[in-house]
């Protein structure tokens, strides 16, 4: 079975710049994994993501020297069984709120006696049956991060953080800003004290702190609390942005009668 890279490295505390992939593209997928970035995340939540358009991009990152993490619409243990047997070796859950929901998926991503993930040998994660040792070495590679986005999830994270089989706390910060009262603002004062806290309170505890931060300035101040795992930006964004930016500016010169 493929080792985890990307476990072990953050394990090891080294740091590991992601990028989101929102647009459910294996192409757009196949050109962020071309560029360099240690990890791509999959959006099943929020991104237009189905099974089989999973299975499609994870297949489109594997020759890059990238990992893919995937995160899950729910955490739901059929839902994390299904993406894990697609071939995912790093799963977000999202919307962990108390150490029992952080049991219960640190379970679904491990076969018994650990956990309850059903094993069928001939899924794409096994080589389609081909590879033996996946049943052996799974539990031991499987890397399962969560997600804090709530106040409800703040106040757990010290009982979540010492929960076995959890590798690392993830922070949404635009559900968590919303969460304490300031929708739309994850730069607001309140939020960024909470977010700083939690990631010192996270690394304090051996485990790996990750965050989408799109704004340059506060990704690298989070890097510097402990940060080790940081999504830079998102496909969705970075396309826009570049396509509203090509389109104004030809609109401005066609509207100052440059047309020639």
């Amino acid at each position: 079975m493929q080792q985890n890279g990307f476990k072990r490295a953050l394990a090891e505390g080294r740091l590991q710049i992601g990028f989101w992939q929102a647009l459910a593209s294996p192409t757009t997928a196949e050109i962020s994994a071309a560029a360099g970035f240690d990890w791509l995340l999959i959006d099943g939540e929020h991104g237009l993501n189905t099974l089989t358009g999973i299975a499609e991009q994870l297949r489109a990152i594997a020759p890059f020297d990238t990992h893919a993490v995937v995160r899950v619409p729910a955490g739901e243990p059929w839902i994390i069984k299904q993406v894990l047997d697609a071939g995912a070796m790093t799963v977000l859950v999202p919307l962990v709120n108390s150490a029992e929901e952080a049991r219960r998926m640190a379970e679904a991503v491990r076969y018994p006696p650990e956990g309850v993930r059903g094993f069928a040998g001939i899924v794409r994660a096994a080589g389609w049956g081909r590879d033996r040792a996946y049943l052996l070495h799974a539990n031991e590679e499987i890397c399962l991060l969560v997600q804090m986005e709530s106040r409800e999830a703040y106040e757990a994270l010290d009982a979540i953080l010492t929960v076995e089989g959890i590798d690392g706390v993830f922070i949404g910060p635009w559900d968590f800003a919303a969460s304490l009262g300031h929708p739309g603002n994850p730069m607001h004062p309140e939020v960024r004290r909470f977010i700083e806290d939690a990631i010192l309170r996270i690394r304090e505890a051996g485990k790996a702190a990750g965050i989408l931060a799109s704004d340059e300035k506060f990704a690298r101040e989070c890097i510097e609390l402990g940060a080790n795992f940081v999504a830079v930006g998102t496909d969705v964004s970075l396309f826009v942005k570049a396509v509203d930016t090509l389109a104004e500016c030809w609109k401005k010169e066609l509207s100052q009668g440059n047309r020639k």
